[in-house]
């Protein structure tokens, strides 16, 4: 978490907390916090502020509107998920299918490869689609899929098309507008701020959308998402988060200084992330889970030790070296299974940021040779 971040949570703690749509001081600022907070992922995402909605967590977010796209779907239809995805994106959308009696295609991964097989998309995403869900990047195996060509597809079958851009929005800049996908979700913790989820819905799609919510809540975009008293103080934090960012830019506006910061960020990160990657490469007993060189991957490396329980790995680290390195299937339970990981408790996964230094690197290669210096 930035110190933008917890200035801006406690900023708003400390000054003063209050509901919305009161006549007192506190209450309109908290009004204008909501709407800075809009501004600041339209100009974070290029979308429309009147798009952006925030809730409790990309789970909660996807399952409400898996739950009020239900009229949308009828018995027969089809809804496509993939293999790759964190189950947060997956879930939602096989509930759905099977409250309205719809069929669920999964976009297989190539298990060599860790990347999306597409040469039979056209077979995948039929007339017969209303939905496609795909992640922005595999947060295990960092693979980021071609979703461009995912959402054309989509498009010319008048399918929705649904992204979950969690793991992407901290590691490169992402275009809504550009995309041109139906619904995006991420979550505010990933990019150094608090625990808070965020849904941008096309506008044309939000306007139509027969959210469930409580008879008295505003009826108009994106209120009616935002179910409830919203965490104020969380998108206090969300701003600081952003302001962290944007001091990491440059350019005449804040959405300028934010596209170059992120433009920035993956530089730094896949420089490290390449470093890694090749001396994991280089060693016995290690099995890197990376995609091929020429593939588009973010800065997260997974790899298993031969015969070693991750998790006792991971204790390894963290006991001997001080190191938070994280261990199992991160909620990317069907490419565990696929691939077979569980028995030895899953994947080793390290994720890298901004804040990672050469040094850091560095110390984790002395690390991992001296565990497997002890355990071969």
């Amino acid at each position: 978490m930035a110190q933008q971040t917890i200035d801006g949570l406690l900023g708003y703690i400390t000054g003063g907390m209050a509901n919305l749509h009161g006549t007192f001081a506190t209450s309109r600022a908290t009004d204008e916090l909501l709407e800075a907070g809009r501004r600041g992922m339209a100009d974070f995402l290029n979308c429309q502020p009147q798009e952006v909605a925030f809730g409790q967590n990309m789970t909660s977010l996807a399952f409400a509107i898996a739950r009020s796209l239900g009229s949308f779907i009828q018995a027969g239809d089809e809804i496509v998920v993939t293999e790759l995805d964190h189950r947060a994106n997956v879930d939602p959308w096989v509930t759905l299918a099977k409250d309205r009696g719809a069929v669920v295609k999964f976009i297989p991964v190539n298990p060599e490869t860790y990347t999306l097989e597409l040469d039979h998309l056209d077979e995948l995403i039929t007339a017969k689609t209303k939905l496609v869900a795909v992640t922005m990047s595999s947060n295990v195996v960092g693979t980021v899929p071609p979703v461009e060509q995912i959402i054309e597809r989509a498009k010319a079958v008048g399918a929705l098309m649904v992204l979950d851009a969690v793991h992407a929005t901290p590691h490169y800049p992402i275009d809504f507008q550009k995309l041109g996908a139906d619904v995006l979700f991420c979550s505010a913790y990933k990019f150094f701020g608090p625990h808070l989820g965020i849904a941008v819905v096309s506008a044309g799609l939000f306007e139509n959308l027969p959210v469930y919510k409580l008879a008295p809540a505003p009826a108009y975009i994106p209120d009616k998402l935002e179910t409830g008293t919203q965490n104020h103080e969380g998108i206090a934090g969300l701003l600081g988060a952003l302001a962290f960012i944007e001091s990491l830019g440059e350019g005449n506006t804040r959405q300028e200084r934010l596209r170059t910061a992120m433009q920035a960020v993956e530089e730094q990160e896949q420089r490290q992330a390449q470093e890694l990657e090749a001396f994991l490469q280089t060693l016995p007993h290690v099995r890197l889970y990376r995609a091929p060189a020429g593939t588009r991957k973010t800065p997260t490396v997974a790899f298993t030790l031969e015969g070693v329980n991750s998790r006792e790995a991971c204790a390894w680290f963290f006991e001997n070296y001080n190191m938070n390195i994280a261990d199992g299937h991160f909620y990317a339970s069907t490419l565990a299974e696929k691939l077979g990981i569980m028995a030895q408790g899953g994947w080793i996964r390290l994720g890298l940021a901004p804040y990672n230094t050469d040094q850091e690197i560095e110390l984790f290669k002395t690390a991992l040779l001296a565990f497997i210096k002890r355990s071969y």
